[in-house]
């Protein structure tokens, strides 16, 4: 065990769980809603995978996975670059993006805090 999970590193393990389950619940019942659509089909497996990934990836975390914090820290990174990229391009989804851009901020800083750093050092 890599030593007390700080409470940073809970909430976002258990963010991914719920994110990634809602990930697979929508793949799941997009399949269902328009089969015949190849499009639709595409976009639910890719769901489902990633819903996947993102269960896996928050499980990593929540047991003090390195290669898990760096994945997540990556996905943040790149919500956040889209956030920013999304206020700029399409400034009527700025709230939004706004909120998702703060969100993946706050993520990366809960996972990169002194106590979540000695977590997930073995």
């Amino acid at each position: 065990m890599a030593g007390t999970r700080p409470g940073g590193v809970t909430v976002v393990s258990i963010l991914a769980w719920i994110s990634g389950l809602l990930q697979l619940i929508t793949g799941i019942l997009a399949l269902f809603v328009a089969p015949t659509s190849s499009a639709i089909m595409v976009a639910a497996w890719i769901a489902i995978v990633l819903g996947v990934i993102t269960i896996l990836v928050g499980a990593g975390l929540w047991r003090g996975s390195s290669v898990a914090r760096l994945i997540a820290t990556v996905v943040f990174v790149l919500n956040l670059v889209n956030a920013v990229f999304t206020i700029f391009a399409t400034p009527a989804n700025a709230w939004s993006a706004t909120v998702n851009g703060l969100f993946a901020l706050i993520g990366i800083i809960l996972l990169w805090t002194k106590a979540a750093s000695d977590f997930f050092r073995r």
